[in-house]
């Protein structure tokens, strides 16, 4: 109990005198996951709209891709995403291999479908007198689907967060795509990892309590503008 201790108190230190590598590893995690969840924000929100506000022929097996997506491993998904962009890929000319950049689109790939389904299913599960509200009132397309979007924002939103917390805590598509390289590449989670098998727990603390602490901020930034 006594090491448990000792680590934390060593973790707070960390944080408070500013440790070099602890905080680049934060700020990396937080470049790549605000920056996969602009992408699949900016992408899923409208996919998953459609998929939910519009019947057409193959929705169904659409849903059903979309679902297995959920489950998709990360570590498939980073080995999918190593593939294309190694040298030997058909993407390797761009040098993502083991960049932030590379991360990134790891990360999108696997925030996109839990946006996009999450989206999709509080669409359908709209008041279908709102609608029909609407158009009685002379509303327009545009008019219709913004009021709709305004009247499910908060479950969007849900979604939003739902996806930022898997692409926070994730590990394989950051270890394979990133290689998780100091100073440059490497995240909390990754580095929690190989910090706590090289024995350095106060350095695996310290991650770990600005993980939580963003996921707090997150879950406290929707509580409050649920409230307004």
């Amino acid at each position: 109990m006594d090491f448990i201790v000792a680590g934390f108190i060593k973790a707070i230190e960390l944080l408070l005198y500013g440790d070099s590598s602890t905080w680049t590893a934060v700020w990396a995690t937080i470049k790549v996951s605000t920056g996969s969840m602009v992408l699949s924000i900016g992408a899923g929100l409208p996919c998953g709209f459609l998929l939910g506000y519009f019947d057409f022929k193959g929705k169904k097996h659409l849903r059903t891709i979309l679902d297995t997506m959920l489950a998709l491993p990360t570590v498939f998904i980073g080995l999918a995403v190593y593939a294309f962009i190694s040298r030997q890929g058909p993407l390797g000319e761009l040098g993502l291999l083991f960049t932030l950049t590379g991360i990134a689109i790891g990360q999108t790939i696997l925030a996109f479908p839990i946006v996009t389904a999450i989206t999709a299913s509080t669409i359908e599960n709209i008041d279908h007198d709102l609608k029909l509200t609407l158009v009685s009132l002379g509303a327009g397309r545009r008019h219709i689907i913004a009021t709709c979007l305004w009247e499910v924002r908060f479950g969007i939103l849900a979604g939003a967060v739902t996806a930022y917390g898997r692409v926070l805590t994730e590990v394989g598509i950051s270890m394979m795509v990133g290689g998780n390289i100091k100073y440059h590449t490497r995240t909390i989670t990754t580095a929690i990892a190989l910090e706590t098998n090289k024995g350095q727990f106060a350095d695996g603390i310290a991650l770990g309590l600005v993980l939580i602490t963003i996921a707090f901020i997150v879950n406290l930034s929707l509580s409050f503008l649920r409230k307004q």
